[in-house]
């Protein structure tokens, strides 16, 4: 099982980060190692002074495909939550500078913390779908995915010209302007609409 997440897919993240548009989806991915279940709690790691929250869409792969059509994409996930995509941003920075790659700054372990699954059923429309996150009983970042600038089914056949989905693969789907640093004593709370599906308590 792999975690496959979307970089610069909300426009209003991407002048906060200062970044470019992309005329195509960005992915990266993270390991198995990197998921926080069930309300853990995330423990700040030694080796980052500034880990950021990034809240997300998450889906989840319900069958195996490659090179998948966009009328066919959505017949591969079902189900959908939110997840926490955690990036220790003082190494990303320094990465960045240095032209070198990001994973230790994205992909370490229990950097992905994820929510109870819900059908995608439950939505009228997915593309019409409010979701935030709190901190502390704040809310911190909020997004809809009409704000997408790739929607589900475009990020499911463009990331599957390269890699094979595989049951159970996980798709970050990108975070709205917000983020920002976590603390250790933070209570995080994220929202699919009204619904309470994450809590992570950083210790």
């Amino acid at each position: 099982m792999k975690i496959i997440c979307i970089g610069r897919n909300y426009s209003e993240h991407i002048k906060e980060m200062k970044a470019e548009s992309t005329g195509s989806p960005v992915f990266f991915m993270k390991a198995e190692n990197a998921i926080v279940r069930n309300d853990d709690p995330f423990f700040y790691p030694d080796f980052s002074q500034e880990i950021h929250h990034e809240v997300e869409i998450v889906l989840k792969v319900n069958r195996n495909g490659k090179h998948i059509e966009k009328k066919f994409a959505h017949k591969y996930f079902d189900e959908l939550t939110v997840g926490i995509d955690f990036t220790a941003r003082d190494l990303q920075a320094n990465c960045k500078k240095n032209g070198l790659p990001w994973e230790m700054a994205k992909a370490f372990d229990y950097s992905a913390p994820i929510g109870r699954f819900v059908p995608k059923t439950d939505f009228v429309n997915l593309y019409t779908i409010p979701f935030h996150l709190d901190i502390n009983g704040t809310t911190v970042q909020s997004g809809n995915t009409r704000d997408l600038l790739f929607q589900f089914d475009t990020i499911i056949e463009y990331v599957s010209k390269f890699v094979t989905l595989k049951m159970g693969d996980l798709i970050y789907t990108g975070t709205p302007s917000g983020v920002g640093p976590v603390s250790v004593g933070d209570k995080l709370e994220g929202y699919l609409g009204p619904e309470k599906l994450l809590e992570c308590n950083v210790r």
